[in-house]
């Protein structure tokens, strides 16, 4: 469909973006029509003049990364891949927020084609772009060359008032601005407006200020429809190679609602039939039918052969690399693949049963730097906590300004920051990313691992000290809900082992998954080594000790506990009673065998007690419902560990005493 030559191309494709948002908002009759109507100006710039991207490959690895961390505003980069040239046809469009559309209410990545990360939970968004623009720095300074500058890509997000708002965002800006991160750019869609309220009610920062004390270089474009002052603004952010810009844009909300525009009416609901005909209209739209896209605007933003061309050029780059650095092309090729070098676990070490017993923190800590060893992809870090989690990788320097290769991440204690960026470098593709702080702490990077679940991305969590066990720190550091928290994840694994053999076995497991996110929760105390059962742990769940005899009860434990458990079955014993003990480091995995398997461990009809010094939710599904938990019903206490599990019921004595009291 042709349009009065009146109108530029420019024009028209900045309100093609924008009628698209609305439009499909209307049918939905649900969505945020406000933020896709001021920012498409800024979003035209940026995928028009600047990002490099192709429409036929979204997942090349060369391409810059674009993130909309205000997700609410799903319909803008919707309808960017669809003008642009995705995997998009106008009919997902017209299906936004339907059953089976690849147009969600919030963007979600694997699940529509062009995306770089899930979005939605304010901040979330920029704070991974930190993570990819260290993942591109760390990359590049480990493998490009003279003449080879194959990962040298930009990383941009739109940002909105509630990201800013949101605490991960200071920790994040915070991070990148120390790192000087100059390859990432923020847009700072400033319109003064939030859900409920103008910004001013509780927001008042000097945002300007606050950015350039992170050691972050800030510009204002003060119209947001000024498209020259935006490329000017894009184009200087991007010469700037000594720290990251923030580009505030003063924009308006609603833009072009007659009656909506710079309120919160127009954030989070349809503008109504009516106020979209008057809207489309204040636009100079010539066009009433929904959904319409002119010819001229479908060639003019269509970036498939420009895309095309640009990932020919990469990969040529690529070839030429190969010829010249063929044994770092084939690192680069199969970490890009994701997958393990030959050899990987060859230095992982068996621990000798009987032996010194070991902390799992300590065993983590030397399982790790037997990986690293062998697996150059392995990066990450801890929340200041390092010599705690023993995250380290010895022989390593740590990344700091302008010194991007090593693996050692100092993340300070920025634990929400931290699972951000790493699910930000996980996205970026190449690296394998841990991060290291105490159980406890989980909560506070929570809603980063529930992202990493929900884009299927294997960051591993390092969880130390990992219940009351830790004893004298007190209540505040002893975790008792946050097992059952993470087990509640979905696509989350999460493994408790009870000594330095299983340790060994669960980060060999979490290396090789590629589906999700693994949380590795490992004790403060010295515990006994048992037999190494590699098979075991990978099955979820063992018998460490049979029942002499007929068993007639069933104690399962994981951690530390699972040595009072065979003390218990020991004690069990000399009263004739048979007690079978059944280690269970992974719920995960031992709920996906096979129903032959999980009988032979979990004997139908035999009586079970489950012990885990932590909450007992979730328990009752292995004990039944005539089975008993010792578990946590409470908080902790600060005392040496041995007296408080003793005064919590954590004692041979008094599991043999609830398991008799079943028979």
């Amino acid at each position: 469909m042709t349009t009065p030559a009146s109108l530029d191309v420019e024009t028209l494709s900045i309100n093609s973006i924008r009628t698209l948002s609305i439009d499909a908002v209307q049918q939905a009759n649900s969505g945020h029509p406000g933020a896709p109507l001021g920012m498409a100006p800024m979003a035209y710039v940026l995928w028009q003049h600047f990002l490099r991207h192709n429409p036929r490959n979204p997942l090349w690895m060369g391409r810059d990364r674009f993130v909309l961390s205000a997700g609410h505003a799903s319909m803008l980069i919707y309808s960017l891949l669809h003008l642009t040239g995705y995997d998009m046809p106008l009919e997902e469009l017209r299906n936004f927020r339907q059953w089976g559309s690849k147009t969600p209410g919030h963007p979600e990545f694997f699940h529509t084609p062009g995306l770089d990360a899930t979005t939605g939970p304010l901040g979330q968004g920029a704070a991974m772009t930190v993570g990819m623009a260290m993942a591109e720095a760390h990359l590049a300074a480990r493998y490009n060359r003279e003449g080879f500058e194959l990962f040298n890509n930009h990383t941009y997000a739109l940002v909105s008032d509630g990201d800013l708002q949101e605490g991960i965002s200071h920790e994040a800006a915070s991070l990148a601005g120390h790192l000087r991160l100059g390859k990432l750019i923020w847009l700072y869609d400033d319109n003064d407006i939030q859900l409920d309220t103008p910004t001013n009610v509780s927001f008042s920062d000097e945002t300007s200020q606050r950015f350039e004390a992170y050691g972050w270089r800030v510009l204002m474009v003060h119209d947001g429809n000024d498209t020259v002052a935006l490329q000017q603004a894009i184009h200087a952010a991007r010469h700037q190679s000594d720290r990251p810009t923030l580009i505030r844009v003063k924009t308006i909300i609603g833009y072009g609602s007659p009656n909506k525009s710079g309120t919160s009416k127009a954030h989070g609901e349809p503008l109504g039939t009516e106020e979209v005909r008057l809207t489309k209209q204040a636009l100079n739209w010539p066009y009433q039918e929904p959904f319409t896209v002119p010819d001229e605007v479908r060639a003019h933003m269509d970036a498939r052969e420009r895309g095309a061309r640009q990932e020919r050029e990469w990969t040529e780059l690529l070839d030429r690399y190969k010829e010249a650095h063929p044994e770092l092309a084939g690192e680069i090729e199969l970490a890009l693949r994701g997958d393990l070098p030959e050899g990987w676990n060859s230095e992982v070490p068996t621990f000798e049963a009987g032996g010194k017993p070991m902390a799992t923190r300590n065993a983590s800590g030397t399982v790790l730097n037997a990986l690293a060893k062998r697996v150059p992809q392995l990066i990450g870090g801890s929340a200041d906590l390092a010599g705690s989690t023993k995250t380290n990788i010895i022989g390593e320097e740590f990344t700091k300004i302008g010194q991007f290769a090593p693996r050692n991440i100092y993340f300070g204690v920025r634990e929400h920051g931290m699972a951000a960026a790493a699910n930000g470098m996980s996205l970026y593709s190449g690296l394998r990313p841990y991060v290291g702080t105490f159980l406890v702490f989980s909560d506070y990077l929570k809603p980063a691992l529930r992202l990493s679940a929900l884009m299927h991305q294997p960051v591993i969590y390092v969880l130390t000290h990992d219940s009351i066990g830790l004893g004298e720190d007190g209540p505040t550091h002893q975790p008792i809900e946050q097992l059952a928290q993470l087990r509640a994840t979905p696509s989350t694994h999460v493994y408790r082992p009870a000594d330095a053999n299983e340790t060994a076995a669960v980060w060999q497991l979490a290396l090789e998954r590629k589906d999700g996110p693994s949380a590795l929760v490992f004790s403060r105390q010295d515990l006994p080594i048992l037999p190494r059962n590699h098979q075991g742990v990978r099955r979820g769940a063992y018998v460490v000790r049979e029942a002499e005899g007929k068993v007639k009860v069933i104690l399962i434990a994981t951690g530390s506990e699972v040595h009072v458990a065979l003390e218990a079955a020991e004690a069990l014993a000399q009263e004739g009673i048979g007690a079978r003990v059944v280690s269970m480091p992974c719920m995960e995995l031992f709920r996906a065998q096979d129903g032959a398997y999980r009988d032979s461990i979990l004997t139908p009809g035999v009586k079970r007690v489950a012990i885990e010094a932590a909450s007992p939710f979730g328990w009752h599904e292995w004990t039944g419902s005539d089975g008993a938990v010792i578990a946590m019903t409470g908080f902790g206490a600060s005392a040496p560990a041995k007296t408080l599990l003793d005064k919590f019921g954590f004692s041979s004595h008094n599991i043999a005493k609830v398991a008799k009291s079943l028979l």
